[in-house]
């Protein structure tokens, strides 16, 4: 059990100074091209290996550029991990496009539209908020 925490605070750790150094230590025009943030690390059992999943504000080109140059920088990132957080061995580090975001942000225009759809046809489905009155209370 003692391991796993270990894990989570090495995780933790790794996207804070992958965060500064991104910021401040890689100057590879690329990877300031979009809006980039962390959205979560994975690190292997014996912290060999790391997972950095970004996402990346901007068109899909811009996107790949970024992802490139985090990559080309990866070698860099890896030798500074080691030396800011002082372990024998640095882990790894892969990067990888999270596209939960993209795909939350379809999801929600996809209701939307799905609501905007009722309304003009004036459907209200059984059981939702607006079937009640003003003054009617759901039950419960």
């Amino acid at each position: 059990m003692a391991q796993g925490r270990r894990v989570e605070r090495v995780a933790a750790l790794i996207r804070k100074e992958v965060s500064e150094l991104m910021i401040n230590g890689i100057r590879d025009e690329r990877v300031h091209q979009g809006m980039v943030s962390i959205t979560e690390v994975e690190v292997s059992g014996d912290l060999q290996h790391c997972k950095i999943f970004v996402s990346v504000f901007g068109e899909a080109q811009e996107r790949d550029q970024v992802l490139e140059g985090l990559q080309a920088a990866s070698g860099f990132l890896r030798g500074e991990l080691g030396r800011r957080l002082q372990m024998r061995r640095a882990p790894e580090v892969v990067f990888q496009l999270d596209r939960g975001l993209e795909r939350g942000t379809s999801v929600l225009g996809l209701l939307n539209r799905l609501e905007d759809e009722r309304q003009e046809r004036g459907e209200i489905p059984p059981g939702s908020d607006e079937e009640l009155g003003s003054d009617e209370q759901p039950p419960g």
